[in-house]
């Protein structure tokens, strides 16, 4: 696995931190139980105004495990939808680019109100 830091990290507001880390950690969860993935990549790209997530592996996409073509059915990751959407953040989880399966997610640095963190 490698996890690669882009821009400057900043404090999040607590829920969003939150939910960063189990973003990260539910999608390597994912990784281990589903992908057989021998990589994984952890991108924490900070901007002014967002984190953005990506976790992404090279094993199976969700077509190769015979689930079908929707890979957004399982609870983990509609969990992952519930914690980023409840922070103001956007997800998007299935097949990689490359092949594999990728869940990039984009969480506000900003409190709701506008005002900066930290």
């Amino acid at each position: 696995m490698t996890v690669e830091t882009r821009g400057t990290p900043r404090p999040l507001p607590p829920e969003a931190e939150m939910a960063a880390y189990r973003l990260v950690q539910e999608a390597l969860t994912n990784t281990l139980r589903h992908a057989e993935a021998s990589t994984a990549e952890v991108v924490l790209d900070w901007s002014p105004d967002a984190l953005r997530i990506e976790v992404a592996d090279d094993g199976r996409g969700p077509g190769d495990r015979g689930d079908g073509p929707d890979p957004g059915g399982g609870h983990g990751l509609i969990g992952m939808r519930e914690r980023v959407a409840a922070c103001g953040g956007t997800l998007r989880a299935g097949p990689g680019r490359a092949g594999g399966f990728t869940v990039e997610a984009t969480l506000p640095v900003r409190k709701p109100s506008g005002e900066a963190v930290g």
